[in-house]
Parts: C-alpha cells; structure tokens; sequence
C-alpha cells in the first residue's frame, strides 16, 4: 500500500488542499490521502481561528466524495502535534513493504531540519514535495524527497478567511464546506482581533 499523510491547519480545507491532494495521488498511485488536521503545530504562534473540530469536520466535509480520501484525528490530541510522533503512530499499522509519505509545501520542507526529532522522521517517510516549476528543493541529507510540481490553484486560508469577513463566499470553497461555513457562522469577525 501507498499511503500518504497531509497535515494542515486547513483553517479552512480548501480546493487548492484538494488539488494537491489529487495530483499527488495520480502522480504517485497513492492508495489513501490521509488529511490531519494540527490541533497545536508547533510552528505556528497563533492559533487557528476555527476549533478543531470545526476544522476537522469541513475536512470530512470535503474529502466525503473522493475515493482515497480520509479525514483522520491523529493529532486531535490537546498538546503540540509534532510530526515524528504522528508517523511512528502509522508506521505500526503499516506492512513492512508499505510505503509512507508525507506532502508538504517546498517552504515547510525547507524548514525539516528545524523539526522536533527531525533525523528520525527522515528514517521514517519519504517527502512529496510541493513546489512551482522552475523552483528548487531544499537539500537534505538524509532525505527522500519526490517533487510534486503544480499550477494549484493561487489561495490560501489566510486569503479565504479574509474574504468571508468581507461578507464574500469565495468559489475556492467546497459546496459542502460553505455551508458548514455559513451554518457555523465561522470567520464572521477575526476573532484575534475582537
């Protein structure tokens, strides 16, 4: 089996996220995509603005339709989700012949070596790195890093959640994510701010 992981805030899961999440598994016959919403990255000094579990259910919400496809609660925990504790929790479930990978954005990749028991998690997956053409992958040693071109889509949640402030509901959304949106009145007012 091929399985990959896909951590995000996803505050919101977007079509961009599902673009990705596509392409990387046509490109790598990937047998599952599992997305994990972060309760607490580390990297990360402000908190999301939706909770977890509205984050986790508008990833359920949009990944409902897609064969291969999962929402998973691994780092639903309260504490910091780190990266090598999520991969040693599926590597027991997984076949000796099993193949783990992990998508990721070139910026985040670049940053590996700054993770929490950074050497291990290289033992422990290999990277599908998300990247622009033209545009070059952080050497590390040690690593197995697979390039993921893509001409995504040009959002972010940051951008997203601006917009929905504004009273717009933008066509990045999944239907079904809008009216979770809507029905939640999520992002109404930048609750950091208030």
């Amino acid at each position: 089996m091929r399985l990959a992981l896909f951590g995000g805030t996803f505050d919101p899961v977007h079509e961009g996220h599902l673009t990705l999440a596509r392409e990387a598994r046509r490109q790598f016959e990937l047998d599952r995509v599992l997305f994990i919403p972060n309760h607490r990255p580390p990297h990360k000094q402000s908190g999301a603005q939706a909770s977890y579990e509205d984050r986790y259910r508008m990833v359920e919400l949009a990944v409902a339709a897609e064969a291969g496809f999962e929402a998973s609660r691994l780092e639903e925990a309260e504490g910091r989700s780190y990266t090598i504790e999520t991969l040693l929790k599926v590597r027991t479930t997984l076949g000796s012949e099993d193949r783990l990978f992990f998508l990721i954005g070139a910026d985040a990749y670049a940053e590996v070596g700054t993770w929490y028991r950074w050497r291990e998690v290289l033992l422990l997956t290999e990277f599908i790195v998300v990247t622009r053409p033209g545009f070059a992958i952080a050497e590390i040693e040690g690593a197995t890093a697979h390039r993921l071109e893509t001409l995504a889509l040009e959002v972010s949640s940051t951008e997203i959640r601006r917009r929905l402030r504004g009273g717009e509901m933008p066509r990045e959304l999944p239907a079904a994510v809008a009216r979770y949106i809507i029905g939640r009145r999520l992002y109404e007012s930048d609750r950091r701010l208030a």
